[in-house]
């Protein structure tokens, strides 16, 4: 059975950004931060060109905190990035347009949430490599406005038409189903609850351990496709029983308590016209082969 989107109704735009600078808030006066037990840490964080951490690797074990795997990008000012960040689709185009790297090509992969508010694109790490901060990088947006046929309760979330062509899916009684590596109970969702689901990432918990590794959460990957369970996304994220909310892993986990991996969240809906099922190594990576 043929799953179609509304696709030739579909408007392609331009986003632009720039490669951000790593930073600290400017109080309080030390740049240490708090670990799940109480001691502080120093460690890097989001924004920046990440060199050694690509989408398809672990989401685990890095010496960092919430790191965004290769590049990160933000608009010139306030309205302009929160655009930038609710319009660029997963599985869109970025060029970069100034540079040594000018030309070059990568993709969408993953949106960072509150107080960093930053778009991540993966670029093969030979680009990477030639790239500054500051160059500047256009995403050709599409995505915006995308509905599924026939399933009219499934709502969307930045999400590229190439990329839901690409996922593993199916109708099943009449419910949409997609294809994930694994699925994350209500209870171990963090950070982001409450929020927009308008751009920006859900966090997992990860200071349990034992209930990570129960979860069959512990061996994730960057990129790879999970399932919230009993979250409504549609406008906030918060607890809904029979809600699903489904997105990719984009960013590491770190050490503090409500931010372990976090993940953009491209479709959701709230009384059982989405469901999941287990489809091992469904990760972006393979989905649209990416270059390392």
């Amino acid at each position: 059975m043929t799953i179609s989107v509304n696709a030739n109704d579909l408007v392609s735009v331009s986003l632009g950004g720039a490669i951000a600078h790593p930073g600290f808030a400017g109080l309080p006066a030390e740049p240490y931060r708090l670990a799940a037990d109480g001691k502080p840490f120093l460690l890097p964080t989001w924004g920046g060109i990440v060199y050694n951490v690509s989408v398809g690797d672990s989401a685990f074990g890095w010496a960092a905190d919430c790191i965004h795997p290769g590049v990160s990008i933000k608009g010139g000012d306030d309205l302009k990035n929160r655009g930038l960040n609710v319009y660029a689709c997963l599985g869109n185009t970025a060029v970069v347009m100034t540079g040594r790297a000018q030309g070059a090509k990568g993709v969408v992969t993953g949106k960072s949430g509150r107080f960093s508010e930053q778009l991540i694109i993966h670029f093969p790490k030979s680009v990477r490599a030639d790239m500054a901060v500051g160059d500047q990088i256009l995403i050709r947006s599409l995505g915006t406005g995308m509905a599924v046929d026939g399933h009219p309760e499934v709502a969307l979330k930045g999400l590229g038409p190439n990329l839901f062509e690409a996922l593993p899916k199916k109708v099943v009684d009449g419910r949409l189903e997609i294809g994930v590596v694994a699925k994350v109970p209500a209870h171990l969702i963090g950070a982001g609850l409450g929020l927009t689901s308008e751009g920006g990432s859900l966090h997992m918990q990860s200071t349990d351990r034992a209930a990570l590794k129960e979860a069959g959460l512990d061996q994730l990957r960057l990129g790879d496709l999970v399932a919230f369970e009993n979250t409504d996304s549609r406008y906030n994220h918060g607890y809904l029983r029979g809600a699903i909310s489904i997105g990719v892993v984009g960013q590491t986990d770190g050490p503090r308590a409500g931010y372990g991996p976090g993940v953009t969240i491209i479709m959701t809906a709230p009384k059982g016209e989405l469901g999941c099922f287990i489809a091992p190594g469904t990760n972006l990576k393979s989905l649209l082969s990416l270059e390392d």
